[in-house]
């Protein structure tokens, strides 16, 4: 009955159209009022103490970062080096355009910040080249998706914070199901180009890449610092966060100078609000997990689910359904909150490895992002190119049955999500 409860309040306060941060909150109070002995007063306490995670400060840092890196023209300079590289090749436009993706996303953590930060330059690019502008968006939409699977990754930080995981263990896996990724796409780019002769820039001269390189080396050195600094040992990732967001403010300012002092506030006041809108949304799905907890829901579930005797593959059938529906009218970092102190500890007693588990979380999360009607990267791409949603979604739809079956590989090679930790002895 408490179970019932909880999500029909949940689900029925969603769709009458309250937002879905308050949602959480009040499925969470209400169940709590009705159902259990615990005081109201412990919401209040969690609201807080929740908010106050030391984990969570590396999501205001990497979204600070993101937003210099934006404004202080670093993504400008990773596409022309992007361009000098694969440029050349046949429908290399747009193959630079994903490794472009693929830099800024090991850059910002965020998807929605790797499609308006690329996509405003490319894509305009792409069709002045000759291509079309809905293949152009399409491309640039999915791609973008690579910003939580390629670390830094804020939705990674958010698994690791309610599944009390490694951050820097969460990150490394990452790194090979994304670099795979975008080798997928680029692959599939380059077939469609021989097959639809679609164009390619001049070949730019070694000494061109090596400029391109020199003034895009500022940003990829950012790539080293985080994920060198945290398996090193130099710092944890919310210090590598903050290290970050220095880092992208001092390029931008005294390296680029694209950026004066005087733009700096309204940076800042940007990246807040990103911020606050997100971590109230966690604050509220930190609140929905409470209510999970000291209710025994996850050890009730787990106990039927283990008392059906799911295979591990059954179950992780079962997991990829739930992630992709809830994924189509949810943001990731609240699904992950809700789904991943249930799924948790049912995946570790059917010995699957927690890592595992986060990174097909994380895949699906990308795959919600391109999903109608929530997708937050359809929104992005929409508001980009000025085309309406319902083309933006058909611009995107092709591209879908490929991150399913990536989805699919992901999900039952472990090897590929789990290969780079262990070989670095994590």
């Amino acid at each position: 009955m408490t179970i019932a409860f909880l999500f029909l309040a949940l689900f029925a306060l969603m769709f009458i159209g309250i937002p879905v941060a308050i949602s959480l909150g009040l499925s969470g109070a209400m169940t709590i009022l009705m159902f259990s002995n615990d005081s109201v007063r412990s919401l209040a306490i969690k609201l807080f103490e929740s908010s106050e995670h030391y984990t969570l400060m590396a999501i205001p840092f990497f979204l600070l970062a993101g937003a210099f890196m934006t404004t202080g023209g670093v993504a400008h300079r990773l596409i022309d080096f992007a361009n000098a590289c694969v440029g050349h090749i046949k429908g290399g436009l747009a193959i630079a355009a994903i490794l472009a993706c693929m830099l800024f996303a090991a850059l910002s953590g965020s998807s929605p910040a790797t499609v308006a930060a690329v996509g405003s330059i490319v894509i305009a690019g792409m069709v002045r080249s000759g291509y079309k502008q809905d293949f152009a968006a399409g491309i640039v939409c999915n791609a973008g998706t690579l910003g939580i699977l390629i670390p830094p990754s804020i939705v990674m930080v958010v698994y690791a914070t309610a599944t009390e995981t490694s951050v820097g263990k969460l990150f490394m896996a990452g790194v090979v199901p994304g670099l795979l990724l975008g080798l997928f796409l680029m692959a599939a780019i380059y077939i469609l180009a021989h097959i639809k002769d679609m164009p390619a820039l001049p070949r730019a001269s070694f000494q061109e890449v090596l400029r391109t390189g020199r003034r895009a080396i500022w940003g990829l050195l950012l790539i080293v610092i985080i994920l060198g600094g945290i398996y090193s040992g130099m710092f944890t990732p919310t210090e590598a966060a903050a290290v970050a967001a220095i880092y992208a403010a001092f390029v931008a300012i005294f390296i680029h100078r694209d950026m004066t002092f005087r733009q700096c506030p309204g940076t800042v006041i940007e990246a807040a609000k990103l911020s606050v809108v997100l971590m109230f949304i966690i604050a509220n799905a930190m609140l929905f997990a409470h209510v999970l907890t000291t209710e025994q829901i996850p050890q009730s579930i787990t106990a039927w689910v283990v008392a059906q005797g799911f295979s591990p593959i059954e179950f992780l059938i079962v997991v990829n359904i739930v992630l992709l529906v809830a994924g189509t009218f949810m943001e990731p970092s609240a699904i992950i909150l809700i789904l991943a102190p249930i799924l948790f500890p049912i995946a570790t007693q059917l010995g699957i490895d927690p890592i595992h588990l986060g990174i097909i979380m994380v895949v699906n999360m990308e795959i919600g992002l391109i999903t109608p009607p929530t997708g937050l990267n359809l929104f992005v791409t929409s508001a980009v190119t000025g085309m309406p949603l319902t083309r933006t979604i058909r611009a995107v739809s092709p591209w879908l049955l490929m991150m399913l079956v990536f989805l699919i590989l992901v999900t039952y090679v472990p090897f590929i999500s789990l290969a780079l930790p262990e070989w670095l002895g994590m």
